[in-house]
């Protein structure tokens, strides 16, 4: 995989959305690293990405609950199996599956290998849970996509927790996932 060199002020040109993440980050005063590639759409992708940012990049996934009532975007270290029995016991829900794409891009405005937390800025009715696994969340940085895999950013944990989520009105819920 190509990548970009690293740029930290947000790109003049590309989709709406991205433009749209980069604008509310730097409205926060949330300073990054971003870099621009072609489309990631494994985690084994990811590994050229995460080597040029010096972070792991997360492996956020959009799942619902059966009835697709209930959103919850989990974030976690790329290289952790994801077992829904053991997120299900934990936040106490009925067993999740991944959300249909067409859900994920009206709440999120993500498509599948492209969710962020950066899609919770367009969460305004609060539908999705954010859950963050306790590796991702202790981290001191967090990587993700701008809501588009063509493009990977770095930018402080703290800042995500303090600035970004204070901002859509999100809290973050901290699980704990086996590491097999």
């Amino acid at each position: 995989m190509t990548v970009s060199e690293i740029y930290t002020t947000s790109p003049t040109q590309g989709p709406e959305k991205v433009l749209e993440s980069f604008a509310l980050l730097d409205q926060l005063h949330i300073p990054y690293s971003r870099v621009e590639h072609e489309p990631a759409e494994t985690m084994e992708a990811c590994a050229a990405i995460s080597d040029a940012l010096g972070i792991r990049i997360c492996k956020n996934l959009f799942l619902c609950n059966r009835q697709k009532t209930d959103f919850y975007l989990l974030t976690m270290p790329e290289d952790k199996p994801f077992h829904t029995k053991d997120l299900s016991a934990q936040i106490g829900s009925s067993r999740l599956s991944f959300a249909p794409p067409e859900l994920m891009e009206e709440l999120i405005h993500c498509t599948p290998g492209s969710a962020s937390v950066l899609g919770l800025a367009y969460d305004t009715e609060h539908r999705v849970r954010l859950l963050m696994d306790r590796e991702t969340y202790e981290a001191a940085q967090f990587g993700c996509h701008p809501c588009l895999n063509t493009g990977s950013l770095r930018m402080a944990t703290a800042d995500l927790l303090n600035v970004f989520l204070p901002h859509t009105g999100h809290t973050v819920t901290v699980v704990d996932l086996p590491n097999k």
